[in-house]
């Protein structure tokens, strides 16, 4: 429950949730307005949106139902079946009349063929107007359209009764509101699954971009953001970003240089300090001179290291033995654990034939970790090493790992409180610069007595 309200609230807050959000309540307002004015426009102006075209569109289907024979006279009167039907249905509501230049009657509906004009006058005046005229003390209202045969012309005409107008456009008002609801419905749910669609393709760079840009390291600061099929709005933004890549990077370089270079140039004097401080007699605290130069130039050596291990083109990489290299490691370290009463024990029965790494970088980290592990285990403990198929693991019996400690662990120049041993807090960061630089996981966990420490490949 708490991730999935993690992960709306983070859906909430995000720009495609905005977009959406956005744009649909957008749409909304706006179907809203335009439902609203043609309700309005039907509900008050029913005559002028619906009855004035059923009207003219009723007059044009009968003059050309009008047929004429090859000397150019009207014959006879064709009309579509649902228009027969009207008229035949309700002959006091409509009726039609099909008249010559002279205003005479060729033909027309039940009960029209006699009568005055509908329309006095010249009938050429009243072709595309809707008069309203009175018929029997009733209203009605009567379209005029002209029909060209030849020289000759003629006129089709209608006469639709006010009833019957006011019937037909209240059916149609009706329908209008519950149409619009449900048109303006379906496309806000159209509209709304293809914006889903279409802020996803169109965030498509931005989310590219936030994942190449998360995959930069120190590691490999000279890469740079791509700005080809970013949208013009996004572009300052990756140019500032790839901006500041450069202006880090040249600092991160300057740093490593700095490391580099001091460490290598202290080296030389304090080998000579040393020297000079052996040959002296008569030095008080010589042992304690000498002790912390050798610290001091520990140090040294780890800055260096550091600094090597921090760039990508100072590795070689090749088939490594993981036995042979912790048999270095082990024998290199022997004379320091036997100087602490710790045993160093070998457990190499699930290795494999070889891993693909850099030799020194592989011993150096080895050798920080059991180093770690001499300093911190009792005497008369047992330090184990154990290669397997796909990791190495280091345990000590020593007091542990405090809970709070572990996530400073890999930290720089951090040291727990209170720690007995000499170093300077860099054997461990520069352990795990090392796993980055071969995509190993590096990772502790705490024992029932003692810590362990396991690279996996």
């Amino acid at each position: 429950m708490f991730t999935f309200f993690t992960m709306l609230n983070r859906w909430i807050r995000s720009l495609s949730a905005r977009l959406w959000v956005t744009s649909i309540v957008a749409l909304a307002l706006t179907l809203t307005v335009l439902a609203m004015g043609v309700t309005y426009a039907f509900n008050h102006y029913p005559e002028q949106m619906l009855g004035r075209h059923d009207l003219i569109q009723h007059t044009k289907e009968l003059a050309s139902g009008v047929r004429f024979d090859g000397a150019g006279r009207p014959v006879s009167v064709n009309l579509p079946a649902e228009q027969a039907w009207i008229f035949s249905a309700a002959p006091t509501e409509i009726h039609y009349r099909v008249l010559d230049e002279q205003g005479q009657v060729l033909f027309a509906s039940a009960n029209a063929q006699n009568g005055p004009a509908w329309v006095p006058g010249d009938l050429a005046a009243a072709v595309g107007h809707i008069e309203q005229v009175k018929m029997d003390g009733r209203s009605f209202d009567i379209t005029t359209l002209q029909l060209r045969q030849g020289p000759a012309h003629f006129y089709a005409q209608i006469a639709t009764s006010a009833r019957l107008l006011d019937a037909m456009i209240g059916t149609k008002v009706r329908q209008i509101p519950a149409n619009v609801r449900i048109i303006t419905s379906i496309a806000a749910i159209i509209f709304g699954l293809t914006l889903t669609v279409t802020v996803h393709r169109l965030l498509k760079p931005l989310r590219e971009a936030s994942s190449a840009a998360a995959l930069i390291t120190p590691r490999n600061l000279t890469t740079r953001l791509s700005l080809r099929g970013m949208p013009s709005e996004i572009k300052p933004l990756i140019e500032a970003f790839n901006g500041a890549l450069g202006r880090l990077e040249n600092g991160f370089t300057v740093q490593q240089q700095f490391l580099a270079s001091a460490a290598h140039e202290l080296q030389t004097p304090l080998t000579l300090v040393r020297g000079q401080i052996e040959l002296q007699p008569g030095i008080e605290d010589k042992g304690l001179l000498l002790r912390e130069i050798d610290l001091m130039a520990r140090q040294v050596r780890q800055l260096l290291h550091l600094a090597e291990v921090s760039e990508a083109q100072n590795f070689t990489f090749g088939e490594v033995s993981t036995v042979d290299v912790a048999r270095d490691v082990l024998a290199y370290l022997g004379r320091k654990a036997d100087t602490k009463q710790v045993k160093l024990e070998l457990d190499s029965s699930g290795a494999p034939a070889s891993v693909w790494a850099d030799r020194s970088a592989l011993f150096i980290l080895l050798k920080n970790i059991v180093e770690n592990a001499i300093n911190v285990s009792p005497p008369n403990s047992v330090v184990w090493l154990v290669i397997g198929a796909a990791s190495i693991e280091v345990s000590d019996a020593g007091p542990g790992i405090r809970e709070e400690h572990l996530p400073f662990l890999f930290k720089r120049f951090w040291r727990a409180p209170g720690v007995r041993h000499d170093g300077a807090g860099l054997g461990l960061a520069i352990c795990k610069e090392i796993a980055v630089a071969h995509e190993w996981r590096l990772s502790v966990s705490r024992l029932a007595a003692g810590t362990r420490f396991i690279v996996g490949f």
